[in-house]
């Protein structure tokens, strides 16, 4: 449908998106009776980061749009998504650090989709982007389809930091920016090396959670 401007939606799509706008588990985000109780998987395994806040529930158009956002080319979606994030952003200062992509995948696609978001979410905001700090050391396989403990083992030591980001992260209060969270294997990951480099806190903030039912 016709959108009365750029980086819309339609009514229609609109309304079919499950937003997200309750704080959720105190741990990890994921929706629960009342916000700030701690979920059954956080009571067994805490994560490694400080909380999630996702902008929507993963369903059939919030894949659609990431995956014509990352495999169509189309990287104005980065743009839609950001704006839909942005009100989950802190009113402190924060330094935004996209989930870096191996070089290799980079070079195929063009561009690291978190890092498109990353941009708009500091350019809707007063919070700073650290695209650079934070690095994907090894190639990982495709996790679509994987398990959890799959997901774990396949990111596991997969993330670094450049050798200066000490500097640039001591004491700053991280928010990991990625398209979609689904286990949280390579949220935990990435937030395990940020803190060994001095990050004093690392919130995740995506476009969409998978949320998980028994």
């Amino acid at each position: 449908m016709i959108v009365q401007g750029d980086h819309q939606l339609c009514t229609q799509c609109w309304e079919s998106l499950d937003f997200l706008t309750a704080a959720g588990c105190g741990l990890c985000g994921s929706p629960v009776v009342t916000d700030d109780l701690i979920c059954a998987p956080c009571l067994n395994e805490a994560p490694a980061h400080n909380g999630v806040r996702s902008a929507v529930v993963y369903g059939d158009l919030a894949r659609q749009i990431v995956l014509r956002l990352k495999h169509g080319g189309r990287t104005g979606l980065a743009k839609l998504v950001a704006t839909a994030m942005t009100r989950h952003l802190p009113q402190t200062p924060a330094l935004l650090v996209p989930v870096p992509l191996h070089r290799w995948r980079i070079w195929q696609r063009g561009f690291n989709q978190s890092a498109l978001i990353a941009a708009h979410l500091s350019a809707n905001s007063r919070h700073s982007v650290a695209d650079d700090v934070l690095v994907r050391a090894k190639r990982t396989p495709l996790l679509r389809g994987l398990g959890a403990k799959e997901r774990r083992k396949a990111v596991q030591g997969a993330f670094a930091l450049q050798k200066w980001a000490q500097e640039r992260l001591r004491g700053q209060h991280v928010i990991l920016v990625d398209d979609v969270y689904t286990s949280g294997a390579t949220a935990n990951a990435c937030a395990r090396v940020l803190k060994r480099g001095g990050a004093q806190t690392v919130t995740v903030l995506c476009w969409a959670r998978v949320l998980i039912t028994d």
